[in-house]
């Protein structure tokens, strides 16, 4: 499946913003779709498209900040732009705090904009990455038996197939089948690999079998 075109969300209440801004995009050859609060922004969907968020920081109901948790709270990922003409320190620190890429302050140069965007994009797409390599590790692990995880485990851990054996009561020659299954299921070449894959899966102690793996 070929990904979708990156999107650039743009949320503001201030109707001449908002389309300044859409033209400013669409000349720079970026789609852009604008929205007039944060609620409505919450209200849609989204295309499966790398993407940023250009946000107003001080809206009507709903802040740019308090939509900046609601995402984090939905687990939507999105690099986000703050822009405003009210900026303060203390917005900035907390919108910074929370994961915020940038922070504008009205009037900006278009340029300083359209650079703020690439790399808000760049960054998805980064982001988009690791997220499908991780999900590719997941479902291997998911392919283990439990033996064969707690062979993972202790491979990891930097045991010996004799020192394995030793501690799961079983033969070495039994062990060595264990992990070569284990290096074909998880596609590994080697010890690194396996170090390397425990921690983009974010498993930090895998010397034991534990249902926290699941």
């Amino acid at each position: 499946m070929t990904e979708e075109n990156p999107v650039v969300y743009i949320v503001d209440d201030d109707t001449s913003v908002r389309k300044a801004l859409e033209r400013l995009l669409r000349s720079a050859g970026h789609v852009a779709k604008t929205f007039a609060s944060a609620i409505e922004f919450l209200d849609s969907s989204f295309p499966d498209a790398p993407g940023c968020l250009i946000l107003d920081i001080k809206m009507p109901k709903l802040s740019g900040l308090e939509l900046q948790d609601r995402l984090a709270e939905k687990g939507i990922s999105f690099p986000i732009i703050f822009i405003t003409g009210h900026g303060t320190v203390p917005a900035s620190i907390k919108a910074f705090k929370a994961g915020a890429m940038d922070f504008l302050q009205k009037p900006f140069k278009d340029k300083v904009f359209l650079e703020a965007v690439s790399r808000g994009i760049e960054k998805h797409r980064r982001l988009r990455q690791e997220q499908k390599e991780t999900d590719a590790l997941r479902a291997r692990l998911d392919t283990l038996t439990l033996r064969e995880r707690e062979v993972f485990g202790l491979v990891v851990a930097g045991m010996l197939n004799k020192q394995i054996a030793f501690d799961l009561g079983t033969a070495e020659k039994t062990i060595k089948k264990h992990r070569g299954r284990v290096m074909q299921k998880m596609s590994a070449r080697s010890l690194a690999d396996h170090v390397r894959f425990t921690e983009k899966l974010g498993i930090c102690s895998p010397s034991v079998w534990h249902p926290l793996w699941d």
